[in-house]
């Protein structure tokens, strides 16, 4: 088989848009990479193996409303890869409660008595 290379437009206008789209794109079987492309990062090309690009660009509607089928062909041998990395990150540690520990002896009342 050879492999194959499939264009899709998709309304993606942030970085969190681009990763779901992205992560959409890769859970789909037979593709082996993914990456955004043109102009307004509005793109998005899958590469690999059997991929059904119907069933791709119905899945990204699903979650998009709006995504067009702009090309399907076969990978030219010429073709540079681009590759773009989206990374998720976590954001500091969690967020615990802190308390305050006190020596009671420090804090006494010296007038005020419970027995």
């Amino acid at each position: 088989m050879t492999k194959q290379k499939i264009v899709i437009k998709v309304s993606m206008n942030n970085q969190k848009l681009r990763s779901k789209a992205m992560t959409i794109a890769a859970g789909v079987s037979g593709v082996e990479g993914t990456a955004i492309q043109g102009e307004n990062k509005d793109q998005i090309e899958v590469t690999g193996e059997q991929i059904d690009s119907v069933r791709l660009t119905s899945l990204l509607r699903k979650k998009f409303c709006h995504a067009e089928l702009v090309s399907v062909g076969p990978v030219g041998k010429t073709e540079e890869k681009k590759v773009e990395a989206i990374v998720a990150w976590n954001y500091g540690a969690p967020n615990y409660p802190v308390y305050e520990i006190r020596n009671s002896y420090q804090y006494e009342d010296p007038s005020c008595s419970i027995m």
